[in-house]
């Protein structure tokens, strides 16, 4: 439990450092080529860049999947949970959660924005609060939202803002920074739904980009060359098949008004930390509850276990972590939970998955795990070693595997599951998976 802390300065002695406040910008559907810096020329992010200039990125943190198409609310779980896939369900009753454990701390905790988990949860865990919406996506205005109430009682109809999403959003993490002045720290946990579709950013963000200017991804295809089990998600619903250039340069261009957009509230959350004068004693995290395909595969979303559906960026900035680091390590998202409960020194509930980053946040080099797994719905299993990678699909009966050389293939875009010179590192990954599904009692076979 954080007490608060005793003036020392009365008797001659310096004064205590005050525990850091935390930060946590959570964005939704949040690709790898989100952010300018990563090595993305056509996207503009001034304010992200910085944070990754002030802070450490892993450039592989992964969603360990979903077992429903709507994958952002297994992550979410997983995140607020620090459990893996088939650990937590989408409710989170009955389960402690991250900013709940924070509360129990000590922290003054502070959500808005998307909450697709229960209204006792959210209840359970927040002290203060702003606009929240319960539930998984919807118009960015107007925006089906609950105001904040300390009696956690939320049965009434939402009421629907007139204000896009993301400034409704940073608007109350301002007014939320600037106006704090209790004695505990706080744990702000900012969940925007932005960059989620419809990619309809405001003026000026909206034509911000010229879809003909924006290249085509590696990887791109007009077709998913066979059925993956869930060939017409609801996300591959948003546009006509073939995918031709011209339809993924329009989605790509929507999509990047809306991080672009998303960034300048960002910055302006930034800045009000600032000026609060609370910057030099937070840790900001940023990240996404996972990627989004945008062409690659002839797939736009997210409901597969490629790559960039799987990964999102993840930045720490605060004090004592390394400034300008990039880890290429893999992680998961529900790592994040123990890592800032270690970096604050407070004490990791034994029932948690995550293993914390900390270590690699102050220079530790090395594997966080050697094996990385995902699974999607009943048809879908993954499974990688610092360099192989294998995806096995079960759909109707039939059953395909892909094997991909991460090292020489990052896109996977050559399939090597055929090749007899690669049985053995198929056979091995396969062995892997499968003694995975047996420790985590997956309930489907492959």
């Amino acid at each position: 439990m954080l007490l608060p802390l005793l003036s020392l300065a009365a008797f001659g002695l310096p004064e205590t450092k005050a525990p850091p406040n935390v930060l946590f910008l959570l964005a939704d559907d949040f690709n790898v080529e989100a952010i300018h810096s990563l090595g993305n020329a056509e996207i503009r992010t001034p304010h992200l860049d910085r944070l990754v200039e002030q802070g450490t990125t892993f450039t592989h943190a992964y969603c360990m999947g979903s077992w429903t198409p709507a994958v952002c609310l297994p992550s979410r779980s997983m995140i607020l949970s620090g459990k893996s896939l088939w650990r937590v369900d989408g409710s989170l009753e009955g389960v402690r959660t991250w900013p709940e454990a924070m509360r129990e701390a000590g922290y003054s905790t502070f959500g808005v924005g998307k909450w697709h988990n229960s209204p006792d949860s959210y209840r359970r865990s927040f002290t203060h609060g702003g606009h929240i919406f319960f539930g998984a996506m919807s118009d960015h205005f107007p925006v089906p939202v609950h105001r904040f109430r300390k009696d956690g009682r939320y049965e009434e109809p939402p009421h629907f803002s007139k204000t896009f999403s993301t400034e409704l959003f940073a608007k109350d993490t301002i007014d939320f920074i600037e106006g704090y002045d209790g004695d505990a720290p706080f744990f702000a946990y900012v969940a925007f739904t932005a960059p989620h579709d419809p990619f309809q950013a405001p003026p000026p963000f909206a034509d911000a980009y010229d879809p003909e200017d924006l290249s085509l991804p590696e990887a791109y295809l007009p077709y998913h060359p066979f059925d993956n089990g869930d060939i017409l998600a609801r996300d591959e619903l948003l546009a006509p098949l073939p995918r031709t250039p011209e339809i993924i340069r329009r989605h790509r261009a929507g999509y990047y008004g809306m991080v672009s957009h998303l960034d300048a509230w960002i910055g302006r959350i930034l800045e009000a930390l600032e000026r609060s004068g609370k910057a030099e004693n937070t840790l900001i995290l940023l990240a996404g509850d996972h990627g989004l395909a945008l062409g690659r595969h002839g797939l736009l979303g997210k409901q597969n276990l490629y790559e960039y559906s799987l990964r999102t960026p993840v930045v720490f900035v605060g004090p004592g972590v390394r400034k300008n680091k990039r880890i290429a390590e893999p992680c998961y998202l529900f790592d994040l939970f123990p890592t800032v409960l270690e970096y604050l020194d407070l004490s990791v509930p034994e029932e948690i998955d995550g293993r914390s980053l900390l270590p690699y946040l102050k220079g530790k080099s090395g594997p966080v795990r050697s094996t990385m797994y995902a699974a999607y719905l009943d048809v879908q299993r993954m499974v990688r070693d610092e360099r192989f990678k294998l995806i096995r699909y079960s759909v109707r009966g039939e059953k395909r595997d892909q094997l991909f050389d991460l090292g020489k293939d990052p896109f996977e875009k050559t399939d090597l599951s055929e090749k007899t010179e690669y049985a053995e590192v198929k056979a091995r990954l396969a062995l892997a998976l499968k003694d995975w599904q047996k420790r985590t009692e997956d309930p489907h076979e492959f």
